[in-house]
């Protein structure tokens, strides 16, 4: 067995701008719902473990919209529906788009581990099932506490376990049931609104000690090997079908401007620039690693078959010894010998993402720590294996029981105290100047299969991205005769249009509730970068993308790693 093997855990937490641009409104709950459940959760099981070290990215347009939730608790005006439905006084109240947006947010959860352990969250869910049964809507009946008990549970049941076990408050609402009155709510709105203001505080503690490396992706989450080039999806899939326009106008620029912010932030936020990033989807190009050197990134990461593709390998049929003896080690490029890459260890990620929720969290991290000295075990080479771990921070735990509590316990026990594994982070190994391999091409793809076909190639999704386009044509046209403050305002909306998650939930494979909230909040995005520009809105964009003719007219109707709640 090797004497060590590095292994690298990596956590990524991302949320999308969830807000409308003009007046502020969250249209989705999940930034302030996620750091509940899973930004605080995580934070408290590294507290537990101190001798466990780890990557946690955050990206900067998720911390920014924190920053804005806290700023709604410290003024008490609240721009979130269910924040206003918990806070409200008499729920008889609460307007039509407040009592919509209840019924339609409080059942996105999964059921089997956020909504059936909770007899008064069942309950509520059964009656909602009746009264929308065989196509019927009595909600209209319901009445203003059936709403407020609603409200109260969906938040319980976003609590992370750490907090459900540490706060009496929680204990107390769970035992109780129904019934809850205003005072109840806002204790619960009070702890919420505390918890939100310790979440990046506490990350920011645990870099400070040493214990966890913070890093951090391009500013709105841009899909930046598609800014650079349409056709770098040409590269892992030469027959992929390309938007109408020839290219992303000016787009090494836009990308070059997500990459700053997202480093000057980094460092007013936290106290200390990153050492590395993880690009948007773990998508990465020639063009993309030398933008991240270029601003003093030292290190980058993907996914293991870009990877393979890059060395011309057909992943699934390369041997046991000679993939292992490819994946675990760093690698440098000839446009960026001084950033080093890293690459996922899918099947061990994807064990944590889709398997062990299904098991008992003991069986499920001796597992893993299993897989992990077989590779110590059957290792050769000079250096001790690097193994990379790396998927969303969020959207695992809301399958497994108990948020994963028990799960990461165990995990984190084990490999905090192993005797050959040693967890560490990758900018430890840059500054252990661990022996990288040259990397002769770099094949343009994702950590999703190694390529780029979740954002490109599909009709609805090229439709989107001509819109986007456009949308940059018309600020290329006018923005230098805008007031200072106006450009900057039509430059962040024009940001977030940019993000790689709009284009993401278009298709078939995603629920069709989700995909009809992000084709209409990308709409929504468009809409108001043209309003900023004092440009007329094109009417495509009252149409819906997906679903749409290729002409552009409208149809009725209408997750591969991420949950329906975002």
């Amino acid at each position: 067995m090797a004497k060590r093997l590095d292994l690298v855990l990596f956590w990524h937490m991302h949320q999308p701008d969830y807000r409308d641009a003009a007046t502020g409104e969250f249209l989705l709950p999940w930034v302030y719902l996620h750091a509940l459940k899973d930004y605080s959760d995580m934070a408290a099981h590294f507290e537990r473990h101190p001798a466990m070290r780890a990557v946690v990215n955050f990206v900067p347009v998720l911390t920014r919209q924190v920053d804005d939730y806290l700023a709604q608790f410290a003024s008490g005006v609240f721009r979130d529906p269910l924040l206003r439905a918990l806070a409200v006084e008499d729920p008889s109240t609460l307007d039509a788009h407040d009592r919509a947006q209840v019924l339609d947010l409080c059942f996105r959860a999964n059921p089997r581990t956020m909504i059936e352990p909770f007899a008064g969250f069942a309950r509520l869910a059964e009656l909602h099932r009746r009264c929308t049964a065989d196509g019927l809507d009595l909600t209209g009946y319901l009445s203003g506490d059936y709403l407020t008990d609603l409200v109260t549970w969906y938040h319980l049941a976003w609590t992370g376990e750490t907090l459900r076990q540490e706060q009496p408050l929680l204990r107390r609402l769970l035992a109780q049931g129904s019934g809850y009155g205003i005072e109840e709510r806002r204790a619960l709105l009070a702890l919420v609104g505390r918890e939100l203001g310790r979440v990046l505080p506490r990350w920011k503690a645990l870099a400070e000690r040493g214990q966890i490396e913070l890093s951090t992706t391009p500013d709105c989450h841009p899909l930046a090997p598609l800014m650079f080039d349409f056709a770098a999806a040409r590269q892992a899939q030469p027959r992929a079908q390309l938007p109408q326009a020839p290219a992303y106008p000016d787009g090494a620029a836009r990308v070059a401007a997500h990459v700053d912010r997202a480093f000057v932030e980094h460092e007013e936020r936290f106290g200390m620039p990153p050492t590395g990033t993880w690009p948007a989807e773990g998508a990465l190009s020639l063009k993309v690693v030398s933008a991240l050197a270029a601003r003093g990134s030292r290190w980058a990461a993907s996914g293991e078959a870009v990877l393979m593709n890059s060395l011309r390998l057909r992943l699934g049929e390369v041997p046991v010894a000679e993939r292992a003896a490819a994946l675990y080690r760093p690698y440098h490029t000839e446009a960026a010998p001084g950033l080093r890459l890293f690459f996922r260890d899918d099947r061990l990620s994807d064990l944590i993402g889709f398997d062990y929720s299904r098991r008992h969290s003991g069986e499920a991290a001796a597992q893993f720590v299993s897989e992990l000295e077989a590779i110590a075990e059957n290792w050769t080479g000079d250096t001790p294996p690097v193994v990379s771990v790396m998927l969303d921070g969020e959207n695992a735990w809301e399958h497994f029981p108990y948020n994963g509590h028990y799960f990461l316990d165990e995990l984190y026990r084990r490999l905090s105290s192993h005797p050959v594994i040693r967890p560490t982070t990758f900018a430890d190994l840059v500054d252990r100047e661990v022996a990288s391999e040259p990397l002769p091409a770099l094949c343009a793809g994702s950590w999703v299969y190694g390529d780029l076909a979740t954002w490109i190639g599909a009709p609805e999704k090229n439709r989107a991205w001509d819109l986007l386009v456009d949308a940059r044509a018309a600020y290329l046209r006018v923005a230098d005769t805008l007031p200072p403050a106006q450009r900057t305002e039509a430059t962040r909306r024009l940001s977030i249009c940019e993000g790689s998650d709009w284009f993401w939930w278009f298709g078939d494979y995603n629920p069709q509730q989700t995909i009809a909230s992000f084709d209409s909040l990308f709409r929504l995005h468009l809409t108001r970068l043209y309003e900023s520009l004092g440009q007329p809105v094109p009417g495509a964009l009252s149409e819906r993308i997906h679903g749409a003719s290729a002409g552009g007219e409208a149809e009725g109707g209408g997750s591969m790693r991420r949950s329906s709640a975002g």
